[in-house]
């Protein structure tokens, strides 16, 4: 199998693990954690092989994702991580490849703010 190909197989499984974190949100946290979780595996999955392709050519700590993200709820921040998930495999079937790689790249940033945020809250549960 193609890289591309195992890139395209990554994205599309974090989506569908996206669609069902959004469908637990609001009904269980473990499910939606575990999710969560299996959307971030993915991503990180995929970042590994876009950066096996580049080979260091990128800096990928450069691109930073918007601020005003810090301030979105979990279901503004998952919406985000659909597009930014989106256009990485539009971008992926283009042969644009750094775009799909800085799309990946941005939405893993998102899924670690929405896992930071609930263990946040689910600490903050605990204590009360």
């Amino acid at each position: 199998m193609a890289a591309s190909e195992k890139l395209l197989k990554a994205l599309e499984s974090a989506t569908r693990y996206l669609e069902d974190s959004l469908s637990a949100l609001s009904r269980d946290d473990k499910a939606f954690a575990d999710s969560v979780w299996h959307v971030a595996a993915e991503l990180e999955y995929a970042l590994f092989l876009f950066s096996l392709m580049f080979k260091g050519e990128v800096d990928a700590s450069k691109w930073k994702p918007n601020p005003e993200a810090k301030k979105l709820g979990a279901n503004e921040m998952l919406a985000t991580v659909g597009k930014l998930l989106g256009e990485s495999k539009k971008a992926l079937v283009g042969d644009d490849l750094m775009h799909a790689y800085k799309c990946a790249y941005m939405a893993r940033h998102h899924v670690f703010r929405i896992q930071e945020d609930f263990a946040r809250k689910k600490r903050e549960a605990s204590k009360k």
